[in-house]
């Protein structure tokens, strides 16, 4: 398993952290050196899907005829360019995402994510097949307040095609399934639970 990055085009996708890990201090901070860009979103606003995709319409300046639904919003992310920067590489931070434990649509949103980060990282089209557009850095951070990242672990895992890893406190989840992979996805298939022994 690969150890998260913010800067580098490849997996893990999604990183579920405390809020107080200085990996994250370190991985925005290169980022931003890098000139890339590091957008936030308050987990609070996120707890129903209809304040989900308005939140990160509001947030990421989506244009007027994103379509409000899981569909729209890998589309709306993986073809954004709109946010502003001199460069395309971006990390999409959400705090206080504690609530999002309860939500019944974790299993979709992780893959959601994932499947976003994968599409702008290789710059892939909706068949995953190359884009014309130049690849750019995206990953996602979710911010756990009171909540340890473990407790996630099988919401996440839930998701069609998504391993999830936990190391060094931190929950990783990535794309597993082999049409998620055209040579670029270094990432093998880990199972969750973890085998006993």
């Amino acid at each position: 398993m690969n150890s998260p990055t913010l800067t580098e085009r490849r997996s893990p996708w999604v990183v579920l952290a405390t809020a107080d890990d200085p990996w994250l201090t370190a991985g925005t901070a290169a980022l931003q050196a890098r000139g890339g860009r590091v957008l936030r979103l308050d987990g609070r606003d996120l707890l129903r899907p209809a304040s989900l995709f308005d939140a990160f319409a509001r947030e990421l300046g989506f244009p007027g005829y994103f379509g409000r639904n899981w569909d729209a919003l890998v589309d709306c992310l993986h073809d954004w360019h709109g946010h502003g920067g001199a460069t395309k590489d971006v990390a999409i931070v959400v705090d206080h995402a504690d609530g999002l434990l309860g939500a019944e649509f974790l299993g979709l949103f992780v893959p959601v994510l994932c499947q976003a980060a994968w599409k702008s990282n290789l710059q892939l089209d909706a068949d995953g097949d190359p884009h014309g557009e130049s690849p750019f850095t995206q990953h996602f951070v979710l911010l756990l307040d009171h909540t340890a990242p473990a407790a996630f672990a099988d919401g996440a895992a839930a998701g069609t095609d998504v391993g999830v890893a936990l190391t060094d406190g931190r929950l990783t989840a990535t794309l597993t399934g082999e049409e998620c992979r055209p040579g670029a996805d270094p990432v093998d298939a880990f199972p969750w639970p973890p085998p006993e022994g």
